[in-house]
């Protein structure tokens, strides 16, 4: 039998255009650009079940599809401390090649890293894309005898230190909702911090808090266990229409405990992976499919691409250190 023999540079070109077509036909190969079809974690620093965990199994639906990042996304928690927990974990020790990311929650582990000594802060942290944005909102169980702020704050005045109001954790956003309502009400009121928001929730639920600062979006869905008093923002939420803003109620409270939500990855991860995740997950989060579920299970979406969110977290570095310098 005689072997036929191709030259070198023939065979190069043969490799080429086998490459360029399975590339071109999106077929993924051992050898492979990222992500080859290996699953991608999401760490998420709080408890199954709570509002970040929620809407992190919603958000990352559609990941698998090839017009998306082309890998299936998986949830791993590590709650604690208000998140301190999982975002020192990730900042530190979480493997910088893509295959990692973290949901991040704004303003929390923006305001843990002013007041305390944190391994994480917008530094060293890069944000892929914002899937959405949650007010917190002041809310008691349904048979608590308040049925307004004005209630809940002439108790106050009366009992000093006795209304306690509980949050998922310090320096959360429900906590930063906390230290503007004490202050702008000039109450004496008792911030109790539980171990999540879902903790938080269920405190006032079985009544052993006077109120409580959650998420709307977990209140919403609670609410025939609740009553819901007033949103921490400058409008009223589409999804609650009828729910006061507190500065309807009359008391000054502006938008600055909003908790804005979407991915990222730890400094260090090649630029080029970052910037096509970057270039993936924003659409990721707009999803039909995915947007029709966020808005079933009362979860606000807020579509925000990494360059916005760059813009949003130094925007909120510089408002957080000086809100908490008079509060904290």
């Amino acid at each position: 039998m005689k072997i036929k023999y191709i030259t070198k540079s023939a065979f190069l070109a043969i490799a080429s255009l086998v490459l360029l077509q399975v590339q071109a036909a999106g077929i993924k190969y051992a050898s492979g650009e990222y992500p080859g079809g290996k699953p991608i974690g999401a760490m998420v620093a709080y408890g199954p079940g709570g509002a970040t965990d929620f809407q992190a199994r919603i958000a990352t639906l559609a990941s698998g599809k090839d017009a998306f990042i082309g890998a299936p996304i998986y949830i791993i928690n590590k709650p604690g401390a208000g998140g301190r927990t999982g975002w020192n974990w990730f900042a530190s020790e979480a493997p910088a090649d893509g295959y990692m990311m973290a949901a991040y929650n704004v303003p929390h582990f923006i305001a843990q890293s002013i007041v305390f000594d944190t391994k994480y802060n917008i530094n060293n942290l890069e944000p892929l894309g914002n899937w959405g944005a949650d007010p917190a909102v002041l809310i008691v169980s349904k048979d608590s005898p308040f049925n307004t702020v004005e209630e809940l704050l002439a108790h106050a005045e009366a009992n000093p230190g006795a209304v306690t109001i509980s949050g998922a954790g310090k320096f959360v956003g429900h906590h930063i909702a906390f230290l503007q309502f004490a202050k702008a009400s000039g109450k004496k009121l008792t911030y109790i911090p539980a171990k999540g928001g879902v903790d938080a929730l269920r405190l006032v639920k079985a009544g052993e808090v006077s109120a409580g600062f959650n998420n709307l979006s977990d209140s919403a869905r609670s609410a025939a266990d609740l009553k819901i008093l007033a949103v921490a923002d400058n409008q009223r939420h589409s999804y609650l229409p009828d729910v006061r803003t507190l500065k309807e109620a009359g008391v000054d409270v502006d938008d600055s405990s909003v908790n804005f939500r979407g991915l990222m990855v730890p400094k260090g991860t090649p630029q080029n992976i970052v910037d096509y995740l970057a270039s993936k997950v924003p659409a990721m989060f707009n999803d039909k499919k995915t947007q029709k579920k966020m808005k079933s299970t009362n979860s606000p979406s807020r579509i925000l691409t990494r360059d916005e969110v760059l813009t949003m977290w130094k925007e909120r570095q510089t408002y957080l250190t000086g809100l908490l310098a008079g509060l904290k």
